[in-house]
């Protein structure tokens, strides 16, 4: 049976701009970007496997990054070629996969701290400076075992966001975040599991935005170190007093950052 194709969202015209987004999020999280750029750029914004209105992950074997990009594909035919590729954690983990395979159709990439925390493996042995996501993996992975969603979701969310970040947060955004936890050992195997060697990053032809926040864990930032002197046209942006999920909390600055380099590179001077 054909799989059913992603949910995402439309917005504007012009070239295209596909933005992905982080685990425990969904397309929404993008909504002020795509506001902020459909004057000038056609925006899509596609829900990754078991997140928002897409569906679940079907198979028994593990769920990998290149499945996340396969399932995108109908969106990437609608950006039209050559298309930019947003992504924030999980979302530019998936985004570098995807530029990897198809750096034809990729003009530009926009990162937000994309967390391919195999690389930090493959540097060196554990522990290092994945720790940080490990133990939190294994820690919600606990608390799902004991029917306990919610306290799965805490530690998750705490992890990236800081202590008490959870039981701030209104219930309304609660519960979604709750419901998709349940893939959060999915998400640790896809990203420990991306095991493309450092030095390929290094043939990525196209520009790259690499933002990342002062006040992220060290599990993202280990990434960043490796990641932003490999690739060969990175500009690295990094924010005082964010952390990892910027593009959630401070959408704005984020969000003017990113416009700022797109309409540099990709619209008319007038």
């Amino acid at each position: 049976m054909q799989q059913p194709p992603p949910f995402f969202r439309d917005a504007g015209a012009g070239p295209g701009v596909v933005c992905l987004h982080s685990n425990a999020s969904s397309s929404s999280q993008w909504r002020g970007l795509m506001e902020r750029l459909s004057p000038n750029f056609r925006v899509l914004a596609p829900d990754s496997y078991g997140a928002g209105k897409s569906p679940a992950w079907p198979n028994q074997r593990p769920l990998r990054l290149h499945d996340e990009v396969d399932l995108l594909e109908p969106v990437f035919a609608l950006a039209g070629e050559p298309f930019v590729l947003v992504g924030h954690s999980y979302g530019a983990a998936a985004a570098l996969v995807a530029a990897l395979a198809r750096p034809q159709r990729i003009s530009a990439l926009v990162l937000y701290e994309p967390t391919v925390f195999a690389l930090l493996d493959a540097e060196s042995p554990p522990p290092n400076q994945a720790e940080g996501i490990r133990a939190a993996v294994h820690q919600a992975g606990a608390a799902l075992d004991a029917g306990n969603p919610a306290r799965a979701a805490e530690v998750f969310i705490d992890f990236w966001m800081g202590t008490g970040a959870w039981a701030r947060m209104p219930e309304a955004r609660q519960g979604p975040i709750a419901a998709q936890i349940v893939n959060v050992r999915d998400w640790a195997g896809a990203l420990f599991g991306q095991t493309t060697p450092l030095q390929v990053y290094a043939g990525l032809p196209m520009p790259v935005l690499y933002m990342t926040g002062k006040d992220s864990p060290a599990s993202s930032l280990g990434v960043a170190r490796l990641l932003t002197r490999t690739l060969p046209h990175v500009e690295w942006v990094e924010f005082d007093g964010l952390g990892h999920m910027g593009p959630i909390t401070h959408p704005e600055r984020v969000n003017d950052c990113i416009a700022r380099f797109l309409e540099t590179r990709f619209l008319p001077r007038g």
